[in-house]
């Protein structure tokens, strides 16, 4: 039977809300008072401003707005685009389709790529780690046709990938012409897409190996090499950030997508259309400041600690198990706004043995103020293995209570 322990907390801080409703029960919801995020979206709102044509600011878990101006607006973002094709890249990777030590073999066409280069040489082979690492760090246009050739056969196919990609996450103002973001009609993005490109950029891990590089080598056949530094200066200069891409064409202006994580809060900030280098790199520094000051993220359910009772293993060595949340739940919140959190544990009743530590043994769901924003499963801590012969003789002897 499940019961609601209503907390009157409605006075406690935002330190004490950090603990509160983990581990108070077990086949029980747990509701309190607790800080909450609204999303702002008017500079009336924050306070905030920025000089980009378009700007767009949020959070990386929850995608929650904490700013915008002109957030869906149609605009070249030039090598932005990039984007697109660094996560097209590392979702091949993941598939399979190729490796991160695969040599490509470059085309005249690559190689002969205008702009921003690493002056890759037509017929060399190159590791697809360097040219996944020389695109996140000197955004090399050359390196984006050499996978995109590589992944697709050709940069055109490679293109429809992106757009029918883009379409996939929900970004309703983007088409691509190349892979590259260098000048070509038609082809637009808008703030809100271009977060939401990073955001699904940002989930694979290997990403920040290159993210966080400020100065690199990049090393071409028969030992000659090509010094590269990163074109996003926040990773140096601004404390947290650790990703994303500059852009810069006549046509676009000067533009940034770029994340930073402090403690355990994540931003993502995008500007696109600045007059200069320097105000974009400050505006997206002030938006972080701006984020980091009024929001943080605030654990519910801790990953690392096992929840009060036992779930029954039947048929096992062992009558019962203990269990834990499999992960961290965190809900991004504003400071100083509260709003009701539940926690519903719904642990199964029973479980049959063999059962193994990681096993799923039930979930729980995270509400706030009565709409479902998380779940996640309850694992079990131990392994359980099944009784033989003897153990159920051991168990009936036991429940008998022969000594």
């Amino acid at each position: 039977m499940k019961k609601n322990v209503k907390i009157a907390c409605l006075a406690l801080s935002l330190a004490l809300c950090s603990s509160f409703g983990v581990n108070k029960a077990f086949h029980t919801a747990y509701t309190g008072a607790y800080l909450t995020a609204s999303a702002e979206s008017a500079t009336a709102q924050t306070g905030l401003t920025v000089q980009a044509k378009s700007a767009y600011v949020m959070d990386y878990v929850s995608g929650t707005p904490i700013y915008e101006k002109e957030a869906t607006k149609r605009l070249p973002i030039a090598s932005m685009c990039k984007i697109m094709t660094l996560l097209l890249a590392f979702e091949a990777i993941d598939e399979g389709a190729i490796t991160m030590d695969e040599e490509v073999s470059v085309s005249e066409n690559a190689a002969a790529m205008g702009g921003s280069q690493v002056f890759l040489e037509a017929g060399g082979k190159y590791p697809v780690r360097e040219l996944i690492k020389s695109i996140v760090v000197c955004s090399a246009n050359d390196s984006c046709v050499a996978l995109a050739e590589r992944i697709s056969g050709s940069d055109g196919i490679f293109v429809d990938k992106m757009n029918a990609r883009a379409k996939e996450l929900g970004c309703e103002n983007t088409l691509f012409a190349n892979c590259t973001g260098l000048p070509k009609e038609p082809q637009y993005s808008c703030a809100i897409d271009v977060a939401k490109m990073l955001k699904a950029l940002l989930a694979h891990e290997e990403y920040f190996q290159f993210g966080k590089i400020w100065m690199d080598k990049f090393q071409h056949p028969e030992g000659r090499y090509t010094e590269i530094s990163n074109t996003n200066r926040l990773v140096r200069f601004y404390d947290g950030c650790d990703g994303g891409k500059t852009g810069f064409t006549s046509q676009a202006g000067f533009c940034l997508a770029a994340t930073a994580k402090r403690n355990n809060m994540r931003v993502i900030s995008v500007v696109i259309g600045e007059e200069n280098s320097k105000q974009r790199f400050a505006d997206v520094s002030t938006t972080f400041d701006y984020a980091f000051a009024n929001y943080t993220m605030q654990t519910v359910v801790d990953g690392s600690k096992p929840i009060e009772g036992e779930i029954k293993a039947v048929g096992g060595k062992k009558s019962c198990i203990i269990a834990r949340p499999e992960r961290d739940s965190a809900l991004f919140i504003k400071r100083g706004e509260k709003s009701e959190v539940t926690l519903d544990y719904q642990p199964y009743t029973s479980v049959k043995a063999p059962i193994k530590a990681g096993d799923r043994v039930g979930e729980i769901i995270v509400y706030r103020d009565g709409v479902q924003v998380d779940k996640v499963a309850l694992v079990s801590c131990e392994d359980a293995e099944k009784a033989g012969f003897f153990d159920c003789l051991k168990n009936i002897a036991n429940a008998w209570n022969f000594n």
